[in-house]
């Protein structure tokens, strides 16, 4: 059996602030370890079992993320099916549909495992198990759907209720009704009724049937899906999907548009371990805490702690934490959180207060990634910005200029190949150049390792806007 994955890579990522922000969402950050969640998932979706094999994935996501996407997915060794770029954020339902309308124009007995790209589950084998099972369900025709068996009562997943108890082999058992999240108390009684299971937004079925499935419970989502995909066009690898029809798709979720309406749809029970990290006190639980309860990371050293996370993602600097109980404390070179552990789903309150009050941290990440590489500003001031800036080996910025600006370039790390006009010359470590105002430059990296250097741009403005694109092998606008 071949099995296409389908992975759902957008979101905002607000309940991770400050380490997830909208401009790059929790899915493409180290969490947990080195890899990011998004490469995590990318490979718990690749290779074979002793019943199926995955086919090269499908990601869904938007114009902004989609070089990180490919950057990740390269750095991981897998190579995409497909990359369907949304023009806008329409939910889960449209993007699932358009997903299943193009697996059937390539195959008419297609089978796909939709899953979001920022969840944690640790034992691969255990869910492809799970995986074999529910094909079992899908060969008749069933649209699946994975319980999580609760570990504890929570409020801030929606939960599955189960016709019928699951019983010893895993097997699938027909759903009854979705829960909408809980208050704490239902959640504890649902916990002990033992037939309930967490919703993880993840899918098993045909490509046929889940288009026969939004034909009979969201028809209007058809043809608008349908017109994007048709009329989509190719770009750099990605296939954009056309803006105009996309438009009219209903913003609605696949829950809501189908899932809650169909008959035919059947729950696999897994039992295993596993987190969407939907807020820091799941970081800090799928962290292992130590006897004490603490959990540390980065610069981070905690003293007569309890019950405490206490995270630093900035190299220059060092959080402790004395005689702290029930708290989480993130920092990063912008930003930094501390708030009581049991309010971790109010996180998404500071965003909003952020936005509210103009604040760049509520939605920019301090690196900006772009297609070559990422810059981070280091000081900004009255007429000057200083900047790092890291260019992939191989990469290239696009050849350009500026109306208000000049720029000194100091390499640091690796050698530049630079353009100032007609001029082209190699920069090696130690060495600097200087770019006139007006000046048509680039700056390439061609080596093979990552090019690292200090900007210092001067005049009278400095934003990022300020830019002239002549040519652009990422074809930007």
């Amino acid at each position: 059996m071949l099995i296409t994955p389908v992975l759902l890579c957008g979101g905002s990522g607000t309940r991770l602030w400050p380490l997830s922000r909208k401009s790059y969402p929790k899915q493409f950050v180290p969490i947990m370890g080195e890899e990011t969640l998004f490469q995590a998932s990318a490979r718990r979706l690749a290779g074979e079992t002793g019943s199926f094999r995955f086919a090269a994935p499908v990601v869904l996501t938007n114009s902004d993320f989609r070089f990180i996407v490919t950057e990740q997915l390269q750095a991981a060794g897998i190579d995409p099916g497909a990359i369907l770029i949304e023009p806008d954020g329409r939910n889960t339902g449209p993007a699932v549909l358009a997903a299943a309308l193009r697996a059937q124009s390539e195959a008419e007995d297609a089978v796909l495992l939709v899953a979001p790209s920022d969840h944690v589950v640790p034992d691969t084998a255990a869910f492809h198990a799970a995986v074999s099972r529910g094909l079992e369900a899908v060969a008749q025709g069933q649209l699946v759907t994975f319980g999580i068996t609760p570990s504890h009562p929570e409020t801030a997943y929606g939960y599955l209720e189960l016709a019928d108890a699951p019983d010893s082999s895993g097997a699938a058992v027909p759903l009854k009704q979705f829960v909408e999240k809980p208050d704490a108390a239902r959640a504890a009684a649902m916990l002990a009724e033992g037939n309930f299971k967490w919703n993880a937004g993840i899918f098993l079925f045909r490509a046929a049937d889940i288009i026969a499935a939004f034909a009979a419970h969201a028809p209007a989502l058809t043809e608008p899906v349908q017109a994007a995909l048709e009329e989509a066009r190719p770009d750099l690898g990605f296939l954009r999907l056309a803006p105009e029809p996309w438009s009219r798709a209903e913003d609605i979720s696949i829950d809501y548009a189908v899932m809650e309406k169909a008959e035919n749809l059947s729950v696999v029970p897994f039992d295993a371990a596993w987190s969407d990290l939907g807020g820091w006190d799941a970081v800090w639980r799928e962290s292992g805490p130590d006897a004490d309860g603490v959990v540390t990371s980065g610069g981070a050293t905690a003293i007569d702690c309890q019950d405490t996370l206490l995270r630093s993602d900035s190299e220059q600097l060092e959080v402790v934490g004395i005689g702290l109980d029930g708290i989480m404390a993130v920092a990063m070179n912008d930003a930094v959180l501390v708030a009581d552990k049991s309010r971790a789903q109010d996180v998404k309150k500071a965003v909003a207060a952020l936005k509210q009050k103009g604040a760049v941290q509520a939605t920019q990440f301090p690196k900006d990634h772009r297609p070559w590489g990422w810059f981070e500003s280091l000081v900004v001031g009255d007429r000057f910005q200083v900047k790092r800036i890291l260019v992939h080996p191989g990469a290239a910025l696009s050849l350009q200029s500026h109306f208000h600006r000049s720029e000194h370039w100091i390499v640091v790390e690796g050698t530049a190949r630079v353009t100032v006009d007609d001029e082209v010359k190699l920069v090696t470590e130690n060495e600097s150049v200087y770019i006139p105002l007006g000046a048509v430059h680039r700056m390439e990296n061609p080596g093979k390792v990552p090019m690292v250097l200090i900007e210092v741009q001067t005049g009278a403005y400095v934003g990022e806007d300020d830019i002239v694109r002549y040519e652009d092998v990422y074809a930007r606008d």
